[in-house]
């Protein structure tokens, strides 16, 4: 009896540990998959913008149409409480010499009104270029960590650049500052520049533009908001969302969601099958004490109610350990960032988290209503159990 009994509270303490890693991993995973989706996202649209306004031609290459965009384009841009902000850019197609090494690289051009914010966020060394002496702002150049690294350069250090055109030509820049994103297809294409340099290269009016970036308040209402800026443009432009311009990262975020719930419905099994196993364990171990209440006149309803207790007490008490073990793991590497990522792979070098209080509600929602559901089940075999036999057995 006694080691029934041992038996009984070790199959217990399992179920209240596989409800309790069932439910941290399931906090864990959601709250993970969310801070890379956020992350990665800020750092396609810190660079890129959310929208994008070209000129409408059958051009393919990174060098746009340039443009003037005219008064009810500018008005409505203006007049869209959704923009934060929007300002101007040209690339422009170059290749970088210096020590000995080549590199092609896309030139990105803006202006005074461009937002550093995010730039700043990620420089590794130096500063943003500064506009304020227009004659060497177009001296001043901002490279990729990654770049900088490949061709053996640092801050303060100036190279010759030749912009790709007919016939080529060829500008000393110097770099003020290094950014470190973390996403190599914008790494080690693009380098930021002013947009004045572009235009004097291709004899460009001082308006005209190979571009409009915009940045918008809230992402998640990206393709109505570009559905709006699409539709107040004047007829030779066109707009794309970021996620129509860098389509494959966005696919594979979107993919991400699919991992999440396999891992949640994965853990909930787990969670599930463990306390059925519990409680089947615990009905078989207590059939005399059935059998003998069952004699009494004691209901069957009212015994399958004693033992669904005691097991939604256990899930509880899993629940409790649970929040306990998953929130405080999210908190201990949103502060710290322990736990550490390869960021050439992954485009992060620490695993991100991002908690919604929302989130874990209903994650402690659905499991309780599901292990109670499920629950029901197996108690139901109080009701199989015979009186007689149950006394006999004894």
């Amino acid at each position: 009896m006694k080691a029934e009994r041992k038996f009984s509270k070790l199959i217990v303490r399992i179920a209240i540990a596989g409800v309790m890693l069932s439910l941290s991993v399931m906090i864990l995973s959601l709250a993970i998959i969310r801070g890379f989706k956020t992350e990665i996202q800020d750092k396609v649209r810190g660079f890129v913008g959310d929208i994008q306004i070209y000129r409408y031609d059958l051009n393919g290459s990174f060098e746009k149409s340039p443009f003037i965009p005219n008064d009810t384009t500018l008005n409505n841009l203006r007049k869209n409480k959704q923009l934060v902000a929007f300002y101007p850019f040209a690339t422009k197609p170059a290749i970088i010499v210096a020590n000995g090494e080549v590199e092609g690289v896309n030139y990105k051009g803006v202006d005074k009104t461009y937002d550093w914010a995010y730039l700043q966020k990620h420089l590794v060394s130096g500063k943003v270029i500064d506009f304020s002496d227009s004659t060497k702002a177009t001296q001043q150049l901002l490279i990729s960590k990654y770049m900088a690294k490949r061709l053996m350069l640092k801050v303060g250090d100036s190279f010759v650049m030749h912009f790709v055109q007919n016939p080529p030509r060829k500008r000393k820049l110097t770099i003020v500052g290094i950014y470190n994103i973390g996403i190599e297809s914008l790494d080690k294409t693009f380098v930021v520049g002013d947009i004045a340099l572009i235009r004097r290269l291709n004899n460009w009016q001082a308006q005209e533009t190979g571009g409009i970036e915009v940045k918008i308040k809230n992402f998640k209402e990206l393709r109505k908001v570009a559905d709006d800026v699409y539709n107040g443009l004047e007829l030779k432009l066109r707009s794309r969302s970021v996620e129509e311009s860098t389509p494959e990262i966005f696919t594979w975020l979107s993919l991400l969601d699919v991992n999440t719930q396999v891992i949640i419905a994965l853990m909930l099994i787990v969670g599930v099958i463990n306390m059925v196993t519990a409680l089947l364990i615990m009905i078989l171990e207590r059939a005399n004490m059935i059998g003998m209440l069952k004699a009494l006149g004691m209901a069957n309803w009212s015994m399958m109610k004693i033992f669904l207790y005691n097991a939604m007490y256990l899930v509880g008490i899993g629940m409790i350990l649970g929040n306990i073990l998953g929130l405080g793991i999210c908190y201990l590497q949103r502060y710290t960032h322990v736990f550490k990522l390869q960021q050439t792979n992954y485009y992060l070098d620490y695993v991100p988290i991002e908690l919604h209080f929302s989130d874990v509600l209903l994650l402690n929602l659905a499991t309780l209503i599901i292990c109670t559901a499920v629950l029901i089940l197996p108690s139901m075999l109080v009701s199989r159990i015979s009186p007689l036999k149950a006394i006999r057995f004894k």
